[in-house]
Formats: structure tokens, C-alpha cells, sequence
């Protein structure tokens, strides 16, 4: 890899770095090529990916930006596990650290919070953006379908009170 090479790499893990509302780092010692396409695969799949890169070269990226503090867990070999969502990329990697002991979390960031081991859990049982955009939703939904059920309850009072009369009368 030549120097221009790693000046885009490093640029690459920059913008990674800058833009990841989490990113875990495990080691991942021993997995096989199935194994880490199985991860890269439930990474994409949650809106997420996964990226190998020199240890040094990421302590560089990380020079300045707000997960600067995972610069510490960058030793052996590394794998970074990152998204958008702030809780996508830690529920993938708890899971699959849950199903596969060669793969152990060191820790990560949320933004400029430090996580460690029992905080990336943390986060992972978290609900995701999708999950609170529904619950958000649904409770916006709840007041208008309420104030239409007390609208239309004295209507269906009335109506079941007429028909006990006519019972009566007939």
C-alpha cells in the first residue's frame, strides 16, 4: 500500500469517524471468512457495515474527531462496527458476540461518549430509531382516536337507550 493509498484510507476511516453515531471495536481473532461475511452481512442488513483497517491508520483518522477515545482499544487485530443509527451497529455486534466467542467487544463511542464493554450492551438493548419513530407515532395517533371514541359514545348511548325502550314497548 503506497502512501496515497493510506492518505484516502485514512480519509476514509476520517468521514467513518465523523459520521458513525456509533462505532464498536472488537477483536476478531480466529473468525473465519464465513463467519465475518456472516457479521458484514448482518451489519448491512441493519443499516450498518463493518470495516478492518490498520490500527495505525485509524488512530490517525481519529486525530480530532469525537470518538477520538476508542484510540486505546485499537491494538491486535481490530474490527470496527459502525452506523448511523446510534443503537444498530451495537445490537450486530452484541449479537453476534453472543453467538460466536471468538469475536470479543473491547468497547466504542456514541459521539464523544466512551463505551465500555457493559456499555455497548447497554446501548444495544436500547430501542432503534425505527422502533421510537413507531412508539412517537402511535402515541400522536392514540389522543386523536380517543377524542373520536368520546365523540362518538354519547351517539352510541343514546341509540342503545332508544332500543331498550322499544324492547320495553314492544
Amino acid at each position: 500500500m503506497d502512501r496515497a493509498q493510506k492518505e484516502q484510507l485514512v480519509d476514509e476511516l476520517g468521514q467513518i469517524f465523523e459520521s458513525s453515531g456509533v462505532v464498536v471495536v472488537a477483536h476478531y481473532t480466529g473468525l473465519t471468512v464465513a463467519e465475518m461475511q456472516d457479521l458484514r452481512a448482518r451489519a448491512r442488513n441493519a443499516g450498518g457495515a463493518v470495516r478492518v483497517a490498520k490500527n495505525r491508520l485509524a488512530k490517525i483518522a481519529l486525530e480530532g474527531k469525537p470518538c477520538a477515545s476508542i484510540t486505546d482499544l485499537l491494538t491486535g487485530m481490530t474490527v470496527l462496527t459502525y452506523s448511523e443509527d446510534p443503537v444498530a451497529a451495537a445490537k450486530v455486534a452484541q449479537d453476534f458476540a453472543k453467538e460466536n466467542q471468538k469475536f470479543v467487544i473491547l468497547g466504542g463511542a456514541m459521539g464523544e461518549n466512551a463505551l465500555d464493554v457493559a456499555g455497548v450492551e447497554s446501548v444495544s438493548k436500547m430501542p432503534s430509531r425505527e422502533e421510537l419513530i413507531s412508539t412517537v407515532a402511535g402515541m400522536l395517533g392514540a389522543p386523536a382516536s380517543n377524542i373520536a371514541g368520546a365523540i362518538g359514545a354519547p351517539a352510541s348511548n343514546i341509540a342503545s337507550i332508544l332500543s331498550t325502550i322499544e324492547d320495553k314497548a314492544a
